[in-house]
């Protein structure tokens, strides 16, 4: 069982620290269970099996990410972070690959799981 992240700036780069790790459950365990991911602009995806499936193709690149936190912003229980990542290298197929934009997350508080994705946008687009 991955640890619960506390203080809101700490969550995106805890998704960096899990997806480095190919921690699939870990970065489930980031979201709510009726989280909406969007692996692409455009294309949302929504709760646990859809969500797990989009990660997996990302995992799939056997890329590392990295993460840097601009700015977090919350309001009681809930919170927006802005983080910049990229994810630069040769792909399986051994084409190149880079890949990179600012994140716009919308995220939760509960004492017993932390702060937790509600929507990840990783590509910050409508």
């Amino acid at each position: 069982m991955s640890t619960p992240v506390t203080s809101l700036d700490q969550l995106n780069l805890a998704f960096a620290e899990r997806f480095n790790a190919r921690d699939l459950d870990g970065l489930l365990a980031l979201n709510t269970p009726e989280a909406v991911f969007v692996p692409a602009p455009g294309q949302p995806v929504q709760g646990v099996e859809p969500v797990r499936a989009a990660l997996e193709q990302f995992l799939a690149l056997n890329l590392p990410i990295t993460m840097s936190v601009r700015h977090t912003f919350a309001s009681g229980s809930t919170g927006l972070t802005i983080a910049d990542w990229t994810m630069h290298g040769t792909g399986p197929d051994g084409s190149e690959i880079a890949l990179g934009g600012s994140t716009s997350d919308v995220a939760v508080f509960d004492e017993a799981a932390g702060w937790r994705f509600v929507i990840d946008n990783p590509f910050g687009t409508a």
